[in-house]
């Protein structure tokens, strides 16, 4: 794979294939696709917010002639807003997802919650800090999720011109009904958040063995490049160090549980080992608590604030220069 410079923007990837990236992948910095074929062009997730995606969509007009209004299909990989609340600004665009995704769209964090949330987020002591420092720099005032016009389960496939383009639901892992979006021919897929490169995964959903099956997956299929949710452009090296994540955190949650300790005791007491260097390593809070609950077979409601403390806890133990519960001045 000849290599993409990991610089904001679109990159072409050739065939009519495209990623837009937006370093360095932290909370909210995600990044999106489109798939051009004559006249149809396809467009893979929007942004956290309409500023960002508009800069997105005038971006790609720029370089390809293709408007916000021209695209005739997207596909939202998964639920997270950081991937759908651009989704109002690509006017023309019949919108398609998972239906686990569409139906986690409609239901969980709304753009209203989190304009909400940032602005009680200075009443919130740390935790607020931390919720400033990783959101801080998203504007979700006056955002309206447009939510999916069709939903899909298991596998379906659509056409960009000439190219098919096969929708492959791997979820729930990530969110509840994670997207795979392959384009066989070219050998391009884009993984939404099933891939964080040289970033840390977060599973809000699991079971973590779907998680590591769709990493499986990926690596049996012909593959050259990969487009992440988060990170740089990748081929199956990429799919190998999320796996490994995956599996050693599995491990070693597994391990601790059997010895009685609880989620959050096993969070800190975990070594990050060769995966200290991604970004964001607090994320492990949450995802060995999805793994517990998975464990103890828990459904009650989580607390998604005290996971964001114990993530802010981790953060500052991990990468006091990020500041994450600090006043940025």
């Amino acid at each position: 794979m000849a290599s993409v410079p990991f610089t904001k923007g679109l990159h072409a990837l050739g065939s009519g294939h495209f990623a837009y990236l937006q370093p360095s992948g932290t909370w909210g910095y995600s990044n999106a696709g489109l798939v051009v074929d004559g006249d149809q062009s396809l467009l893979v997730d929007t942004l956290f917010d309409e500023r960002l995606t508009a800069e997105m969509l005038d971006t790609m007009h720029a370089a390809t002639r293709v408007a916000a209004g021209d695209i005739t299909q997207l596909v939202n990989t998964h639920a997270n807003g950081d991937h759908t609340f651009g989704n109002r600004l690509v006017t023309n665009a019949r919108i398609i997802a998972s239906e686990a995704g569409a139906h986690e769209m409609a239901h969980d964090a709304p753009p209203e919650a989190l304009a909400a949330l940032m602005t009680q987020a200075k009443e919130m002591g740390e935790i607020g800090t931390y919720f400033r420092a990783i959101f801080g720099p998203f504007d979700f005032a006056g955002v309206k999720l447009r939510l999916p016009d069709e939903t899909f389960s298991g596998e379906k496939t659509l056409k960009v011109g000439d190219k098919s383009v096969q929708l492959i639901e791997v979820g729930p892992a990530h969110t509840a009904g994670d997207t795979l979006v392959y384009v066989p021919a070219d050998k391009v897929l884009y993984s939404g958040d099933i891939l964080f490169i040289e970033g840390t995964p977060i599973m809000w959903s699991g079971p973590v063995r779907n998680w590591i099956a769709a990493c499986d997956r990926m690596l049996a299929m012909d593959i050259d490049v990969i487009v992440p949710g988060h990170g740089p452009v990748t081929d199956k090296d990429g799919v190998r160090a999320m796996r490994s994540y995956l599996a050693y955190v599995e491990e070693q949650t597994r391990k601790r549980h059997a010895a009685g300790m609880d989620s959050w005791e096993a969070a800190q007491d975990i070594a990050l080992a060769e995966f200290g260097a991604w970004e964001d390593p607090e994320r492990i809070a949450v995802t060995v608590d999805t793994i517990y609950r998975e464990l103890n077979a828990d459904e009650s409601p989580r607390d998604v604030v005290a996971l964001f403390g114990r993530m802010s806890e981790l953060c500052q133990r991990y990468t006091p220069q990020r500041m994450c519960a600090h006043e940025h001045h």
